[in-house]
């Protein structure tokens, strides 16, 4: 069965940055920036971009170009190519799991985007006046608003019908999407969806540039982000955080980047085109996300108030103050609802890359049609994210070992098995070979050396610090998480190998 290509360059370009571009460009980034060292945050950032990011990101297109013209599409094979050696199939089960384990979590999250959006189109908020003067009295009713929503509870979470009615919703979008196949279902929706979620920040960054209240302003919002503390760049906490951000911004390591490098034709640039939407994926991080949420919430909360805010973390940032801010102005509930619907869009093109990996195996190692590779992941996503919707604690766990501990990870043995055991001269080939552009020769010693040894650092950094903390919680409901995520990757292993026994006796036959 021949593979599915890209139809054009743009549609590529858009459909690999909204893989990249997703809730944590708008939510994640102004969070990590407020809280460590604002303007200071960036010097980091920028240096992790260009050591981490850049190099990650060639060689995860160049992999899967080259897996691509192999007629592989999933890194338990591609590794395979790369190295001659059954344990290489292993190591390459990282790349179904990751991106299995965070669309379990990631999609129950982006339902809550698409709910909101609802509520607010249909103006069944809460309000709040805004004189109450102390934030906490006046967020209340918001924070009530996302408990009853999502549910709470030690044990077991009880989301409301409306939730669970959502996110089955989010479900058969996705599946809508990518039943229609790489180019007229991904390339297709994205060359609307990224125009649309570009157009909407815009028009809420402008919205929110003109908001003044008498305890601030928008502009002092970007000066307090932008502010650059530059005693923060002495703490090394602040360096693995604008690391673990580049991983987590560009979707490196989760092996969806590779899986869509597959579908390029052999010989077509990925030097530039990569480069391209790295740069678009920023543009949407640093100036639009960080242009909304710390700003907004500087101008109605003050500085302050807003430094809490953003060490409460993502979700009080955008599911809570947000919300709370957009009811009290003119058009309020319009723009809450194009903050929300924006928030979707940018989760929707994440989703639908984090799923497509797993697709891409069923159809290449097993011979499914795309309707029923399609089908059977949404099926194990399905069933699997009730683990997160109904089991408190589950999504923060899977997030640590998958969505933190494990793109690192798997990033650095995308490095060893490329540039190492494939060889760095016929690495550096691979990459450059169709190139628009010819990567500077000093990225090969970057990729070969200084980017392995960054990411050795940043996970025995890791290791050291959070390992005993997250292993120190002991309680049953964690205990469940872990067992599932070892019986996942474990469950993926058996495919890999059932696929190999299965296309072995096809060659006998």
């Amino acid at each position: 069965m021949k593979r599915e290509l890209w139809a054009t360059r743009i549609g590529l370009i858009l459909a690999m940055a909204g893989n990249a571009i997703g809730l944590g460009n708008f939510l994640r980034f102004p969070v990590q920036a407020a809280e460590n060292g604002g303007g200071a945050f960036m010097i980091p950032y920028i240096i992790a971009f260009l050591i981490i990011g850049i190099p990650l990101m060639w060689i995860e297109w160049a992999i899967g170009r080259y897996g691509g013209s192999k007629g592989h599409g999933t890194t338990p094979a591609i590794f395979y190519l790369l190295w001659r050696n059954r344990f290489a199939k292993v190591i390459g089960v990282f790349g179904l799991w990751i991106p299995l384990v965070v669309i379990i979590y990631y999609i129950y999250i982006e339902s809550w985007t698409l709910g909101f959006a609802i509520k607010f189109l249909l103006n069944l908020v809460p309000q709040a006046s805004p004189e109450v003067e102390d934030p906490e009295t006046y967020l209340r009713p918001f924070k009530e608003f996302l408990t009853e929503y999502k549910g709470s509870g030690d044990e077991f979470l009880r989301p409301s019908l409306y939730a669970y009615f959502v996110f089955l919703l989010t479900m058969a979008i996705n599946v809508a999407i990518l039943i229609r196949g790489v180019s007229r279902g991904i390339e297709a929706f994205a060359k609307v969806a990224m125009p649309t979620l570009f157009i909407l920040a815009v028009v809420l960054v402008v919205r929110v540039f003109l908001l003044e209240t008498p305890r601030g302003s928008a502009i002092e919002g970007l000066n307090f982000l932008w502010t650059p503390d530059l005693s923060k760049l002495t703490d090394p906490g602040v360096w693995i955080a604008a690391s673990g951000q580049i991983f987590f911004t560009l979707s490196l390591g989760f092996g969806a980047i590779i899986t869509y490098a597959s579908y390029i034709r052999k010989d077509q640039d990925v030097t530039l085109s990569g480069l391209t939407a790295s740069t678009l994926n920023e543009t949407a991080e640093v100036i639009l996300g960080g242009s909304l949420a710390i700003p907004a919430a500087v101008a109605f909360f003050g500085v302050a108030n807003a430094v809490a805010i953003a060490q409460a973390g993502a979700f009080d940032l955008g599911f809570i103050s947000l919300p709370a801010i957009f009811v009290n102005m003119p058009a309020g509930n319009f723009l809450g609802f194009m903050w929300f619907f924006l928030l979707f869009f940018a989760g929707l093109t994440s989703s639908i890359a984090l799923m497509q990996p797993l697709i891409a195996f069923f159809e290449d190692e097993f011979g499914l049609s795309r309707k029923n590779a399609v089908l059977m992941t949404a099926g194990i996503v399905f069933f699997s994210a009730h683990l997160v919707i109904f089991l408190s604690g589950s999504l923060d766990e899977m997030d640590f070992w998958a969505g933190t501990i494990g793109v690192v990870f798997f990033g650095l043995l995308e490095i060893i098995l490329f540039l190492w055991i494939f060889g760095g001269e016929r690495a550096w080939e691979e990459i450059n070979r169709g190139g628009i552009i010819r990567i500077p020769r000093v990225y090969y010693y970057v990729m070969r050396y200084v980017t392995p040894v960054f990411l050795t650092a940043l996970l025995v950094t890791w290791a050291r610090e959070y390992i005993p903390k997250i292993l120190a919680e002991t309680h049953w409901t964690v205990w469940v998480t872990r067992f599932f995520l070892i019986g996942l990757f474990l469950f993926l292993t058996l495919l890999v190998f059932i696929a190999e026994k299965k296309k072995a006796k096809e060659v006998e036959g």
